[in-house]
């Protein structure tokens, strides 16, 4: 990291004092990190701008945010535009009377939201917004000292048609996005004269700017919470912008808006009074963000796809810098349909390993403080009498098997206490299973509402990633057991009990325990010799007299653990991106 940058710890807040009495009340100006940000996702704050290949190389590449102060400080447009210095006779004087800019007229009061039903876009005068602003500058000032500033106040603050919609309404209106350089959009922009005074920082030299454009607010105001197809810079050159971020994974926090729709980069949580009865997941949404503040000549890497929510102080005035990041502009069309597989296929591979994960925890809480006894298998148990059950009926039904329990050091009494219990759930599953075969089959005429519960149910496990292991019986039983127990568990079967073990990986296995089981021999594999796993996996494929067949049954399952994953992951992204909250 470089010795200028630091990064803000968790939990820790930060007061500033802002000058000339700027900026918001302390409490709100408290900078902090949710308790559930990764430490990677943290931005970086620099106390010095960095150069233009240090940022290219080590801050850009990373997609995380990151502050730097000072940016703007000595620059033409801090020095010049700063409302309570004479900047806004100098904007007015610079842009003229004439220029019209398009403004947001907000329908909630100072909170703009992006959804086009809360807000409109209004032409004004420029000059109708900066005489706006001088106004309540000037009721600013007199508020604090009814002498101080009292030309200012005297000003003329309407002319013609400016009076019958702006002052009165004036709180509502916000300058945003308005153009200063636009390269995709060929028209002229409308303060493009304003970028006389623009000098770009030095660490974006080169970068083929999308867009520069002007941002400016009369009073305190709140823009939604949403994210930008852009990597930005958000620079402010006067007042006071409190910024809150979220990564693209907190989206389902967030809850954006459909994909399909006008608005979809924006969150459909109001940010004033969410409903949590309907955005249940939105009560999250602070764990998981980090917010920062930005005075006159800060700014604020903000890179394409972050979440941000901004708060503006009065008469803040900021501009930002809007350009392609490299893997937008090297993402060819003709690669979207290979992007889109590739993509799904991570999602389902990192949601595979979370289940897994989050499997093997809970059950290690759950067998916390276990302690083994020789009660498994002990004479007279049932598990001993069942031992001898299918020990006897393994031997005679396997042609060639012959017990060798007391052979090769003994397999079955070297496991461990814990293993032998795992064993005889295994073996209890097969036991079971063959009965219930004996028994009668289920009724004929159900079989239609069988097939219906069942499609029901795959829908249901699909939607739901614990219910994956709770209907596997195989996959809770192995899950817990150590690599190397179960390694020494299986070739235990394959000496004495190999028509169970076939039974239990050709009928009993499900796809949860086919994943389980399959990771397993990858730890196997991880902590043994090469001959090592040459012998074993030889040693078990004897017990089956297909061995392509018990293969197929290990494939086809794992595969169909993917299917119910990949559904899963993809419920979640149509609930978040796609679908509508109830």
């Amino acid at each position: 990291m470089h010795p200028r940058c630091f990064v803000l710890p968790t939990g820790v807040t930060q007061k500033k004092k802002l000058p000339d009495g700027q900026g918001m009340q302390a409490e709100e100006d408290a900078e902090f990190v949710g308790a559930r940000v990764e430490a990677g996702l943290r931005a970086a704050r620099f106390s010095s701008p960095p150069s233009s290949e240090e940022f290219a190389a080590s801050i850009e590449p990373k997609n995380v945010p990151a502050v730097f102060r000072g940016v703007l400080n000595g620059s033409a447009a801090s020095s010049r535009w700063d409302p309570l210095h004479g900047g806004l006779d100098y904007l007015l004087e610079k842009v003229g009377p004439d220029v019209a800019v398009e403004a947001m007229m907000s329908s909630t009061g100072h909170v703009f939201y992006g959804d086009l039903r809360s807000h409109e876009r209004v032409s004004i005068p420029f000059s109708t917004f900066m005489h706006s602003c001088k106004s309540y500058l000037g009721g600013l000032n007199a508020a604090d000292d009814s002498s101080k500033d009292k030309g200012i106040g005297e000003e003329p603050t309407c002319s013609e048609e400016m009076c019958s919609a702006s002052l009165e309404n004036s709180e509502q209106l916000y300058l945003a996005q308005v153009s200063i350089l636009n390269t995709e959009n060929k028209e002229r922009c409308s303060l493009e004269v304003l970028k006389e005074d623009i000098q770009e920082p030095i660490f974006l030299k080169g970068r083929p700017f999308s867009s520069i454009n002007f941002w400016m607010s009369r009073a305190h105001m709140r823009s939604s919470t949403h994210y930008d197809p852009h990597h930005n810079l958000l620079c402010v050159v006067a007042g006071c912008k409190k910024v809150t971020l979220w990564s693209p994974s907190a989206s389902p926090f967030l809850y954006p808006m459909p994909v399909y729709g006008e608005a979809s980069n924006h969150s459909c949580v109001s940010i004033e009074e969410p409903d949590y009865s309907s955005y249940t997941r939105a009560k999250y949404m602070k764990e998981y963000s980090e917010r920062v503040v930005l005075n006159c000549g800060d700014a604020l890497f903000i890179p394409e796809g972050w979440y941000h929510q901004v708060d503006s102080d009065d008469l803040t005035i900021a501009i930002n810098f809007w350009w392609k990041s490299r893997i937008m502009t090297e993402m060819l069309e003709h690669m979207d349909a290979y992007y889109l597989r590739r993509i799904l296929r991570r999602l389902v591979d990192t949601e595979m390993d979370k289940i897994a994960q989050k499997n093997s925890f809970s059950h290690a809480q759950e067998n916390n403080g276990f302690q083994p006894t020789d009660k498994a298998l002990r004479p007279g148990s049932e598990q001993f009498n069942l031992h001898n059950e299918v020990k006897s009926h393994d031997t005679s039904d396997k042609k060639g098997a012959t017990d060798t329990s007391d052979k090769k050091g003994a397999p079955l009494q070297s496991l461990e206490p814990s293993t032998l219990q795992a064993l005889y759930e295994l073996m209890s599953l097969v036991h079971d299973s063959v009965e219930a075969v004996d028994q009668n089959n289920i009724a004929e005429s159900a079989s239609q509402d069988t097939s219906s519960s069942q499609s029901i149910e795959r829908k249901k496990i699909a939607a739901d990633d614990s219910s994956l292991l709770e209907k596997d019986p195989v996959a809770k039983i192995i899950l817990p057991v150590e690599p190397l127990e179960l390694r020494s568990m299986l070739l235990a079967m394959v000496h004495t009990f190999p028509r169970t073990l076939e039974g239990l990986v050709l009928n009993i296995l499900g796809p949860t325990g086919a994943e389980i089981l399959t990771r397993k021999f990858d730890e196997m594999d991880q902590q043994t010799t090469t001959e090592e796993q040459t012998e074993f996996y030889k040693t078990f494929y004897t017990a089956f007299d297909d061995q392509y067949a018990a293969m197929d049954a290990l494939l086809n399952r794992k595969e169909l653990f993917s299917f119910q994953v990949f559904q899963s992951v993809l419920d979640q992204y149509l609930r978040v991106h796609v679908d509508r909250p109830s």
